[in-house]
């Protein structure tokens, strides 16, 4: 807009609420309608697939608008949000029919993708977080808000950690400090929707004391966060932002907790991707969420995300949810009851965040009622069970009785979705709206009972009760009657054969008819609000309910699973040990056609004799799922679940580490080996003695030579690192890495078998003792549809190359490998001034030498290790 040109009134004051929240589009209500202007209105055409027009500003020259109908925001809103803006909803704040000139109007929310109550822009079972990452000086701190729950968690730690974290959590928005934009670049890139806040609001003392404030304690003892002072820093932040963005009512924000490193087996970024736990790799594939999710309430779902991630380390925990489901296996009855139950629960963590902001409606309440209607049945069956553990989720429960008891009294059953709708309360609650409702919903049955009394107390058989704008409700008696009329009522009207009367009494009813309408929506209003205010006073039970809910709906959720699938409860110990018997893939198994049964394995690892296993076979013989199987069934285990097996003995495992699949990394200028080694680097950084370590086709992306020495060498370190005898099994094409079973006594050669039949390759997917000489690779190649003349070329070239002294002679160099049964530093290059020191030595002749010269030679020795030094 040109300096100097006049703007309208109303573009006045737009552009003032604008310059308020100058990174938001601006939905700015203009009668029934909500409008955007200028670069808002360009976006908000483009994404919501709405029309531009221009509008004249005054003296000023034409501006962009584009705007859509008051009713349809919860269809818009949504689609701006979901497409990573942050949206300020700018309502009237008086009614236009009493005001003259422009109407005053406010920002009454500000909408952004990691802060919404709005359901159409919530997925029911996925958490809507809003992180917060800050980068300290000797650690980093990150939180985690679900505004829409309540759910307040944080945590500090290395900077890895807090990329899982982030990872597991997929917050909706981040928020960090404008300074840290590098740092937060560098771990993040543009993965995700943010937004940057000033310097000052990244404070230890401004974090402390808004929690302090919001929590209304003296200290964060209490939580177990009083310590984590970058995690505060974070937290901080997070309310601050609340109040920037108008979130003022927030009563079921009550609470924080603290995200425990060492409770929770950790799983690196590449891990999580890798297994495809929540997220597929590939379009179209199915990952675990999908085959372990049965849960049948909304709080239920959210909860078994968490679970997934974040797999328990505590024997104790982890137990105790498998005898709960256990139970659940066995009394069939019970589980059916429970599951029929949980249907009838809606979304009461979210309600409940509702009541606290405010935000409910009458219809929401309602379904808060049915909830809690549907908790007293669930607690009494798992009461009655003979299992101490259901007992124990039973005691957890609060049926909140005299809640769900004046919600009963108070709330009519079918109320509508919104307050002014009218008809929410319940008849009998208030003596004056059932009066008014007698009036303004029965007002022909009082006329007709006036006029019945009136008609037998002055003998008029002809009496009528009518109605006009001009007085108002009138008694019309004809001629031949009116010496019958008592002497109380007022003439207002003579006609040809009749005359009106009025009376006291129908004045009286006509005001309270005319006002009854009104009246009736002030009274329930006032009585929805008494509601809501009762309401809040059991945010915290009701929070503990879903928790105990979406628990139940888990743990049940595990045994459908269990019964359904034929899963076993695994044996958890303390040991060190991993035996799986007839393993099977979860997901795998659940994508086979009908009728083809999925060829379980075993697998036996331990930190004796069998702490590695080399596994050869050629493609599409089922190495890599026989890989993921294993680590799916620990972490199914160790997140309570029972697992795909015929029987399982777990020594539970605290980190599990997978490299896995190829993938290019071209925006950051990383090749598909670079990628590889780098995955690599941190779990050789991360050992320890319980890891589970999953490895496939490491060093397939350079040259054979390279990737065979740099495979052999990894092996060759994980079998002798001194600390962490990690568990691993490493599936690879080098079948020269067969060697290593016979220099260490830890390392099993296995392959997956295959049959060949008239040159026909049959993958028979069985894990058996020793090691592959063949890959199959040229049958595969067939098997994929390559023209025949590339497949006949290539068995004359594999013939020449397979040629039998060609063969011995890569055997003897093998064999004749030197051996490296020492600690070794993976990936340290050999030192220089150590090996021209070696070649010294070698050239030494010490039987030719005077006692004076190997005395000069010893410090020349001596003087280049010093250089080193």
């Amino acid at each position: 807009m040109a300096k100097g040109s006049k703007e309208t009134p109303l573009m006045k004051q737009y552009n003032a609420i604008k310059a308020q929240y100058p990174g938001a589009l601006l939905l700015f209500r203009v009668g029934d309608f909500y409008e955007t202007f200028c670069e808002d209105a360009i976006i908000a055409s483009k994404v919501l697939d709405i029309v531009l027009t221009k509008r004249a500003n005054g003296s000023a020259s034409h501006i962009e608008l584009a705007g859509f109908p008051h009713h349809a925001l919860d269809a818009y809103l949504p689609r701006l949000v979901r497409a990573g803006h942050r949206v300020a909803i700018c309502d009237q704040l008086e009614d236009p029919k009493s005001v003259k000139g422009i109407v005053k109007r406010g920002v009454t929310e500000l909408v952004t993708p990691g802060l919404s109550f709005n359901d159409q822009v919530l997925d029911q079972k996925v958490n809507n977080y809003l992180g917060s990452v800050y980068f300290g000086k000797n650690g980093h701190g990150v939180s985690f808000l679900d505004l829409s729950t309540g759910e307040f968690s944080v945590a500090t730690g290395e900077l890895t950690y807090i990329e899982n974290l982030i990872q597991s959590f997929r917050p909706s928005e981040i928020l960090y400090c404008r300074s840290q934009r590098e740092q937060y670049q560098q771990s993040f890139d543009d993965q995700y929707n943010t937004f940057t806040l000033e310097e000052w609001i990244f404070s230890y003392e401004y974090g402390y004391e808004k929690l302090i404030q919001q929590f209304k304690t003296d200290s964060l003892k209490g939580f177990g966060i009083e310590r984590l002072q970058e995690g505060i820093i974070s937290a901080g932040a997070i309310l601050y932002y609340l109040e920037d963005t108008v979130h003022k009512e927030i009563a079921h924000i009550n609470s924080i907790s603290r995200i425990e490193e060492d409770r929770y087996v950790w799983l690196d970024k590449f891990t999580i991707r890798n297994l495809e736990l929540l997220a597929p790799q590939q379009e179209g594939g199915v990952p675990l969420i999908q085959i372990l999710d049965h849960t049948l309430t909304p709080m239920g779902g959210r909860l078994m995300k968490k679970w997934l991630v974040l797999p328990l380390k505590d024997l104790n925990a982890i137990q105790h949810r498998h005898a709960c489901v256990e139970a659940l296996c066995e009394d069939e009855e019970l589980q059916l009851i429970i599951r029929d139950q949980l249907k009838n629960i809606y979304d009461i963590e979210r309600l409940i965040s509702k009541v606290g902001a405010g935000r409910i409606n009458p219809r929401e309440l309602t379904q808060l009622k049915k909830a809690l209607q549907a908790l007293g049945p669930i607690r009494e069956q798992l009461l009655d069970s003979p299992y101490a553990e259901l007992q124990a989720l039973a005691d957890r429960i609060n049926p909140c009785t005299k809640l769900h008891e004046r919600l009963q009294e108070v709330l009519k059953e079918d109320a509508p979705m919104l307050v002014h709708q009218g008809n929410i309360i319940n008849d009998g609650v208030n003596a004056e709206l059932d009066e008014l409702r007698a009036i303004a919903f029965s007002g022909k049955d009082y006329l007709d009972q006036i006029k019945e009394r009136e008609k037998e107390r002055t003998g008029i058989p002809s009496l009528k009760i009518s109605y006009n704008k001009v007085f108002g409700y009138y008694l019309e008696v004809s001629k031949a009657h009116q010496d019958k009329v008592p002497q109380e009522w007022i003439r207002k009207q003579t006609l040809v054969n009749a005359e009106r009367y009025i009376t006291e009494e129908l004045k009286v009813y006509e005001e309270k008819i005319l006002g009854a309408e009104e009246k009736l929506s002030v009274i329930e209003q006032a009585i929805f609000r008494e509601l809501i205010q009762f309401t809040a006073e059991y945010i915290g039970p009701i929070q503990q309910d879903a928790f105990a809910v979406a628990s139940i709906d888990c743990l049940s959720s595990f045994a459908e699973s269990a019964l359904t699938n034929e899963y076993v409860k695994p044996q958890m110990t303390e040991e060190v040990t991993l035996d799986i018997k007839g393993g099977r893939h979860p997901v795998i198994e659940k994508q086979l056609p009908v009728g083809e049964p999925y060829i379980p394995n075993d697998i036996l690892l331990n930190n004796d004799d069998q702490q590695i296993i080399i596994i050869t076979g050629p493609n599409m013989a089922g190495k890599s799922a026989l890989l993921r199987q294993t680590a799916l069934i620990v972490l199914m285990a160790q997140m309570g679940a029972f697992v795909p097996a015929s029987e399982a003995k777990i020594g539970w495992i605290d980190k599990v580490f997978t490299r896995v699949g190829a993938s290019d990394n071209l925006s950051k200028g990383e090749s598909t080996f670079m990628v590889e080694m780098t995955e690599t680097a941190s779990i050789m950084n991360n050992l320890s003695e319980r890891s589970l370590i999953l490895m496939d086709e490491i060093g397939r992306g350079t040259s054979t030579y390279d990737g065979v020495s740099i495979a052999w060498s990894i092996v060759e370190y994980l079998h002798n690192h001194r600390k962490a005898k990690a568990k691993t099994l490493f599936a690879t094409h080098y079948h020269e890495l067969n060697q290593l079973a016979e220099d260490f006594k830890g390392i099993k050669n296995y392959n997956v078998s295959v049959k060949e039949i008239d040159g026909k390759v049959i993958f028979l997917r069985k894990l058996q003792a020793g090691g592959s000489a063949h890959s199959f690779g040229i049958h595969v190649a067939q098997l994929a549809g390559m023209p025949k003349p590339i497949v006949t070329r290539a068995n004359e070239v594999l013939a020449h190359l397979e040629d039998s002294r060609t063969k011995e002679r890569a055997k003897e160099r093998i064999e004749a490998m030197p051996k490296n049964n020492f600690q070794m530093n993976l990936f340290d290059a050999v030192d220089p001034q150590l090996a021209e020191v070696e070649r010294m030595l070698r050239k030494l002749d010490v039987n030719a030498m005077t006692p004076v010269e190997a005395l000069l030679k010893l410090n020349e020795l001596k003087d280049k290790l010093a250089v080193k030094k």
